[in-house]
Protein backbone atom coordinates (compact mmCIF):
# COMPACT_ATOMS: atom_id res chain seq x y z
CA UNK A 1 0.00 0.00 0.00
CA UNK A 2 1.52 3.47 -0.44
CA UNK A 3 1.04 6.02 1.88
CA UNK A 4 -2.49 7.74 0.22
CA UNK A 5 -4.57 4.93 0.65
CA UNK A 6 -7.18 4.11 -2.22
CA UNK A 7 -10.60 6.17 -1.43
CA UNK A 8 -8.86 8.45 0.96
CA UNK A 9 -6.43 10.44 -1.51
CA UNK A 10 -7.01 13.88 -0.63
CA UNK A 11 -6.47 15.46 -4.00
CA UNK A 12 -9.62 16.74 -5.89
CA UNK A 13 -10.94 14.18 -8.00
CA UNK A 14 -10.75 15.44 -12.00
CA UNK A 15 -13.50 16.73 -13.41
CA UNK A 16 -13.92 14.63 -16.80
CA UNK A 17 -12.48 16.63 -19.93
CA UNK A 18 -10.55 18.45 -17.56
CA UNK A 19 -7.14 16.46 -18.90
CA UNK A 20 -8.12 17.83 -22.10
CA UNK A 21 -8.84 21.38 -21.37
CA UNK A 22 -5.74 21.59 -19.74
CA UNK A 23 -3.74 20.44 -22.44
CA UNK A 24 -5.35 23.14 -24.52
CA UNK A 25 -4.81 26.00 -22.06
CA UNK A 26 -1.08 25.12 -22.19
CA UNK A 27 -0.80 24.57 -25.96
CA UNK A 28 -2.15 28.48 -26.40
CA UNK A 29 -0.02 29.48 -23.63
CA UNK A 30 2.86 28.22 -25.82
CA UNK A 31 1.39 28.79 -29.09
CA UNK A 32 4.10 31.82 -30.56
CA UNK A 33 2.34 35.16 -31.22
CA UNK A 34 0.55 35.82 -34.28
CA UNK A 35 3.23 38.00 -36.31
CA UNK A 36 2.47 42.11 -36.22
CA UNK A 37 -0.67 43.00 -38.69
CA UNK A 38 0.29 44.09 -42.20
CA UNK A 39 1.50 47.96 -42.44
CA UNK A 40 -1.17 49.61 -43.90
CA UNK A 41 0.15 52.44 -46.83
CA UNK A 42 -1.80 55.51 -47.95
CA UNK A 43 -0.15 55.75 -51.10
CA UNK A 44 -0.89 58.80 -53.90
CA UNK A 45 -0.60 57.96 -56.84
CA UNK A 46 1.81 60.47 -58.61
CA UNK A 47 5.00 59.63 -60.20
CA UNK A 48 6.57 61.05 -56.48
CA UNK A 49 5.20 57.42 -55.48
CA UNK A 50 7.94 56.14 -58.11
CA UNK A 51 10.42 54.24 -55.13
CA UNK A 52 6.91 52.63 -53.44
CA UNK A 53 5.89 51.27 -56.80
CA UNK A 54 9.36 49.84 -57.67
CA UNK A 55 9.94 48.02 -53.63
CA UNK A 56 6.54 46.71 -54.09
CA UNK A 57 6.84 44.87 -57.90
CA UNK A 58 10.20 44.25 -57.65
CA UNK A 59 9.76 42.39 -54.37
CA UNK A 60 12.20 44.54 -51.92
CA UNK A 61 9.31 45.10 -49.13
CA UNK A 62 9.13 40.98 -49.54
CA UNK A 63 12.52 40.48 -49.07
CA UNK A 64 12.94 42.76 -45.55
CA UNK A 65 10.21 40.27 -44.47
CA UNK A 66 7.53 42.79 -44.93
CA UNK A 67 3.89 42.54 -45.68
CA UNK A 68 2.29 46.01 -46.59
CA UNK A 69 -1.44 46.69 -47.80
CA UNK A 70 -1.09 49.72 -50.49
CA UNK A 71 -4.33 52.08 -50.56
CA UNK A 72 -4.19 53.96 -53.50
CA UNK A 73 -5.55 57.52 -53.87
CA UNK A 74 -5.30 60.46 -55.47
CA UNK A 75 -3.53 63.32 -53.25
CA UNK A 76 -1.60 63.31 -50.33
CA UNK A 77 -3.60 64.98 -48.40
CA UNK A 78 -6.22 62.17 -48.77
CA UNK A 79 -3.12 59.60 -47.69
CA UNK A 80 -2.83 62.25 -44.56
CA UNK A 81 -6.69 61.65 -43.81
CA UNK A 82 -6.67 57.91 -44.11
CA UNK A 83 -3.89 58.39 -41.65
CA UNK A 84 -5.79 60.46 -39.23
CA UNK A 85 -9.14 58.45 -39.49
CA UNK A 86 -6.77 55.30 -37.96
CA UNK A 87 -7.27 53.66 -41.39
CA UNK A 88 -3.95 53.62 -42.20
CA UNK A 89 -0.54 53.07 -40.90
CA UNK A 90 2.14 55.57 -43.28
CA UNK A 91 1.23 57.69 -45.79
CA UNK A 92 3.11 59.56 -48.92
CA UNK A 93 2.93 63.50 -48.29
CA UNK A 94 4.40 66.64 -49.89
CA UNK A 95 6.09 68.71 -47.06
CA UNK A 96 3.65 71.30 -47.37
CA UNK A 97 0.95 68.61 -46.30
CA UNK A 98 3.01 68.36 -43.16
CA UNK A 99 3.47 71.81 -42.41
CA UNK A 100 -0.27 72.78 -42.94
CA UNK A 101 -1.20 69.54 -40.43
CA UNK A 102 1.69 70.61 -37.98
CA UNK A 103 -0.13 73.37 -36.38
CA UNK A 104 -2.90 71.30 -34.29
CA UNK A 105 -1.37 68.00 -31.61
CA UNK A 106 -0.04 66.21 -34.95
CA UNK A 107 -0.95 62.17 -35.03
CA UNK A 108 1.88 61.36 -37.26
CA UNK A 109 5.89 61.63 -37.75
CA UNK A 110 7.85 62.65 -40.19
CA UNK A 111 10.05 59.40 -41.32
CA UNK A 112 11.79 60.28 -44.48
CA UNK A 113 11.94 62.25 -48.03
CA UNK A 114 11.99 60.15 -50.90
CA UNK A 115 12.00 62.25 -53.61
CA UNK A 116 12.35 66.18 -54.55
CA UNK A 117 11.19 68.34 -57.56
CA UNK A 118 11.23 71.19 -59.03
CA UNK A 119 8.33 71.13 -61.12
CA UNK A 120 5.62 68.85 -60.07
CA UNK A 121 2.95 71.27 -59.25
CA UNK A 122 1.96 73.40 -62.57
CA UNK A 123 0.02 76.03 -63.72
CA UNK A 124 -2.97 74.82 -66.66
CA UNK A 125 -4.87 77.43 -68.00
CA UNK A 126 -8.31 76.87 -69.69
CA UNK A 127 -9.07 77.72 -73.21
CA UNK A 128 -8.75 81.33 -74.74
CA UNK A 129 -7.85 83.11 -71.63
CA UNK A 130 -5.56 85.71 -73.31
CA UNK A 131 -3.33 84.72 -70.07
CA UNK A 132 0.29 84.75 -71.16
CA UNK A 133 1.97 85.82 -67.74
CA UNK A 134 1.25 84.78 -63.85
CA UNK A 135 0.36 88.92 -63.69
CA UNK A 136 -2.21 88.18 -65.73
CA UNK A 137 -3.57 86.46 -63.08
CA UNK A 138 -4.96 88.86 -61.08
CA UNK A 139 -8.87 89.30 -60.99
CA UNK A 140 -9.00 85.67 -62.57
CA UNK A 141 -10.59 82.16 -60.52
CA UNK A 142 -8.10 80.20 -60.02
CA UNK A 143 -8.77 76.50 -58.24
CA UNK A 144 -6.71 74.74 -56.53
CA UNK A 145 -6.27 71.80 -53.28
CA UNK A 146 -6.06 74.32 -50.45
CA UNK A 147 -3.60 73.03 -48.02
CA UNK A 148 -1.37 71.13 -50.29
CA UNK A 149 1.38 71.86 -52.18
CA UNK A 150 -0.26 72.97 -55.00
CA UNK A 151 -1.70 75.68 -53.03
CA UNK A 152 1.91 76.71 -51.73
CA UNK A 153 3.30 76.58 -55.24
CA UNK A 154 0.34 79.01 -56.69
CA UNK A 155 0.35 81.13 -53.93
CA UNK A 156 4.30 81.74 -53.77
CA UNK A 157 3.92 82.13 -57.60
CA UNK A 158 1.51 85.15 -57.62
CA UNK A 159 4.01 87.00 -54.82
CA UNK A 160 7.03 86.21 -57.11
CA UNK A 161 5.31 88.45 -59.42
CA UNK A 162 4.15 91.05 -57.43
CA UNK A 163 0.88 89.94 -57.65
CA UNK A 164 -1.20 90.17 -54.33
CA UNK A 165 -2.53 86.40 -53.67
CA UNK A 166 -5.71 88.73 -52.42
CA UNK A 167 -6.22 90.08 -56.05
CA UNK A 168 -7.32 86.57 -57.13
CA UNK A 169 -9.91 84.29 -56.22
CA UNK A 170 -8.54 80.98 -55.42
CA UNK A 171 -11.30 78.29 -55.69
CA UNK A 172 -10.58 75.15 -53.08
CA UNK A 173 -11.48 72.23 -56.23
CA UNK A 174 -10.71 68.50 -55.52
CA UNK A 175 -9.11 67.29 -58.83
CA UNK A 176 -11.60 65.40 -60.29
CA UNK A 177 -13.88 68.32 -60.98
CA UNK A 178 -10.97 70.72 -62.73
CA UNK A 179 -11.64 69.38 -66.55
CA UNK A 180 -15.20 70.36 -66.61
CA UNK A 181 -14.49 73.13 -64.94
CA UNK A 182 -11.46 74.52 -66.94
CA UNK A 183 -13.80 73.55 -70.46
CA UNK A 184 -16.67 75.35 -69.08
CA UNK A 185 -14.40 78.43 -68.17
CA UNK A 186 -15.93 78.54 -64.83
CA UNK A 187 -12.43 78.69 -63.53
CA UNK A 188 -9.55 80.36 -65.61
CA UNK A 189 -6.73 78.04 -64.16
CA UNK A 190 -5.87 75.52 -62.28
CA UNK A 191 -2.37 74.66 -60.01
CA UNK A 192 -2.23 70.83 -59.32
CA UNK A 193 0.73 68.06 -58.99
CA UNK A 194 1.37 65.42 -62.11
CA UNK A 195 0.11 63.76 -63.45
CA UNK A 196 -3.24 65.82 -63.61
CA UNK A 197 -1.53 68.66 -65.71
CA UNK A 198 -0.41 66.28 -68.63
CA UNK A 199 -4.07 64.78 -68.34
CA UNK A 200 -5.34 68.15 -68.43
CA UNK A 201 -4.06 68.93 -71.43
CA UNK A 202 -5.20 65.84 -73.11
CA UNK A 203 -8.82 65.83 -71.67
CA UNK A 204 -9.49 69.97 -72.03
CA UNK A 205 -8.93 71.22 -75.70
CA UNK A 206 -7.03 74.52 -75.88
CA UNK A 207 -5.56 74.43 -72.15
CA UNK A 208 -1.65 75.01 -71.90
CA UNK A 209 0.85 75.70 -69.06
CA UNK A 210 1.85 78.85 -67.53
CA UNK A 211 5.36 79.08 -66.83
CA UNK A 212 6.22 80.08 -63.23
CA UNK A 213 8.35 82.37 -61.90
CA UNK A 214 8.65 80.62 -58.43
CA UNK A 215 11.66 78.49 -57.53
CA UNK A 216 9.27 76.01 -55.14
CA UNK A 217 10.90 72.66 -54.76
CA UNK A 218 8.71 70.33 -52.99
CA UNK A 219 9.81 66.84 -51.41
CA UNK A 220 7.99 63.94 -51.02
CA UNK A 221 7.67 62.29 -47.73
CA UNK A 222 7.15 58.99 -46.10
CA UNK A 223 5.18 60.09 -42.26
CA UNK A 224 3.86 57.29 -39.71
CA UNK A 225 1.26 57.43 -37.33
CA UNK A 226 2.45 57.78 -34.05
CA UNK A 227 1.29 54.59 -32.34
CA UNK A 228 3.86 53.06 -34.65
CA UNK A 229 7.09 54.73 -33.34
CA UNK A 230 9.18 52.68 -31.01
CA UNK A 231 6.89 49.58 -30.66
CA UNK A 232 7.37 49.01 -34.87
CA UNK A 233 10.75 50.39 -35.40
CA UNK A 234 12.20 47.38 -36.99
CA UNK A 235 9.56 47.52 -39.83
CA UNK A 236 9.56 51.39 -40.60
CA UNK A 237 13.49 50.72 -40.53
CA UNK A 238 12.85 47.56 -43.27
CA UNK A 239 10.74 50.23 -45.10
CA UNK A 240 13.36 52.60 -45.49
CA UNK A 241 16.08 50.04 -46.64
CA UNK A 242 13.53 48.72 -49.16
CA UNK A 243 12.75 52.31 -50.22
CA UNK A 244 16.53 53.64 -50.61
CA UNK A 245 16.97 49.58 -52.65
CA UNK A 246 14.40 51.11 -55.09
CA UNK A 247 16.00 54.49 -55.37
CA UNK A 248 18.99 52.94 -56.75
CA UNK A 249 17.78 50.84 -58.68
CA UNK A 250 15.69 53.64 -60.32
CA UNK A 251 19.15 55.13 -60.63
CA UNK A 252 20.68 52.02 -62.56
CA UNK A 253 17.47 51.11 -64.22
CA UNK A 254 16.20 53.89 -65.45
CA UNK A 255 14.38 51.98 -68.73
CA UNK A 256 12.85 49.53 -66.64
CA UNK A 257 11.45 52.25 -63.88
CA UNK A 258 10.05 54.04 -66.36
CA UNK A 259 8.16 50.98 -67.96
CA UNK A 260 7.00 50.64 -64.36
CA UNK A 261 6.16 54.13 -63.68
CA UNK A 262 4.05 53.83 -67.46
CA UNK A 263 2.29 51.02 -66.10
CA UNK A 264 1.51 51.73 -62.77
CA UNK A 265 -0.17 55.23 -63.34
CA UNK A 266 -1.40 53.83 -66.96
CA UNK A 267 0.18 56.55 -68.89
CA UNK A 268 2.69 56.83 -71.83
CA UNK A 269 6.16 57.39 -72.22
CA UNK A 270 5.20 61.02 -73.32
CA UNK A 271 3.91 61.71 -70.08
CA UNK A 272 7.34 59.84 -68.51
CA UNK A 273 9.53 62.07 -70.56
CA UNK A 274 7.10 65.08 -69.52
CA UNK A 275 8.29 64.46 -66.05
CA UNK A 276 11.77 62.57 -65.73
CA UNK A 277 14.37 64.91 -65.69
CA UNK A 278 12.75 67.23 -63.10
CA UNK A 279 12.50 64.42 -60.21
CA UNK A 280 15.06 62.82 -58.31
CA UNK A 281 14.67 60.04 -55.89
CA UNK A 282 16.82 60.03 -52.84
CA UNK A 283 16.07 59.17 -49.32
CA UNK A 284 16.98 61.35 -47.05
CA UNK A 285 16.52 63.86 -44.00
CA UNK A 286 18.34 66.90 -44.44
CA UNK A 287 18.48 70.08 -43.54
CA UNK A 288 16.90 71.93 -46.33
CA UNK A 289 13.57 69.97 -45.80
CA UNK A 290 13.77 71.20 -42.16
CA UNK A 291 14.27 74.80 -43.91
CA UNK A 292 11.40 74.41 -46.06
CA UNK A 293 9.04 73.23 -43.42
CA UNK A 294 10.23 76.43 -41.31
CA UNK A 295 9.93 79.07 -44.14
CA UNK A 296 6.23 77.47 -45.48
CA UNK A 297 5.47 77.99 -41.65
CA UNK A 298 5.73 80.99 -41.84
CA UNK A 299 4.23 81.85 -45.12
CA UNK A 300 0.98 80.29 -43.20
CA UNK A 301 1.29 81.91 -40.38
CA UNK A 302 1.49 85.26 -42.29
CA UNK A 303 -0.69 84.62 -44.48
CA UNK A 304 -3.75 83.35 -42.70
CA UNK A 305 -3.60 79.93 -44.10
CA UNK A 306 -2.93 77.86 -40.74
CA UNK A 307 -5.84 76.98 -39.84
CA UNK A 308 -5.30 75.37 -36.09
CA UNK A 309 -2.71 78.19 -35.88
CA UNK A 310 -3.49 80.89 -32.64
CA UNK A 311 -1.96 83.96 -33.00
CA UNK A 312 0.74 84.89 -31.11
CA UNK A 313 1.54 81.68 -29.80
CA UNK A 314 5.06 79.82 -30.92
CA UNK A 315 5.48 78.07 -34.53
CA UNK A 316 5.92 74.19 -34.27
CA UNK A 317 9.63 73.15 -33.90
CA UNK A 318 9.56 70.64 -36.39
CA UNK A 319 12.62 68.85 -35.25
CA UNK A 320 9.98 67.02 -32.76
CA UNK A 321 7.75 66.30 -35.74
CA UNK A 322 10.41 64.33 -37.46
CA UNK A 323 11.52 60.35 -36.06
CA UNK A 324 14.63 59.93 -37.44
CA UNK A 325 15.85 56.88 -35.20
CA UNK A 326 14.78 53.82 -38.19
CA UNK A 327 16.63 55.94 -40.87
CA UNK A 328 20.04 56.53 -38.82
CA UNK A 329 19.57 52.78 -38.36
CA UNK A 330 18.70 51.36 -41.85
CA UNK A 331 20.98 54.91 -43.85
CA UNK A 332 22.65 56.50 -42.12
CA UNK A 333 24.51 58.20 -44.64
CA UNK A 334 20.80 59.34 -45.16
CA UNK A 335 20.25 61.83 -42.01
CA UNK A 336 22.39 65.61 -42.11
CA UNK A 337 20.10 67.00 -39.55
CA UNK A 338 21.87 69.95 -37.27
CA UNK A 339 20.08 68.83 -34.14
Amino acid sequence: MTSIEAGNDPRPAMVPGANWFCGLLLALCLKPLSAAEPLRLALSMTPLSLPIFVADRQGFFADEGLRLQLQEVVGGHRALQLLQEGKADLATVSEAVVMFNSFGPPQFALLASFVSSSNDSKLVLGPNTKITQVKDLKGRRIGTVMGTSSHYMLDTSLLASGVDPKAVQIIHLQPEAMADLLKTGEVDAVAIWEPLPFKLLQAVPGSSILPTTGSYRLSFNLIAAKSLLGARDDELEKVLRALDRAARFIAAQPAMAQKLLRERLKLDQAFVDWIWNDTHYRISLDQWLLSSLEAESRWARQGGHAKDYVKGTSAPNYLDLIYAKPLRKALPSGVGLIE
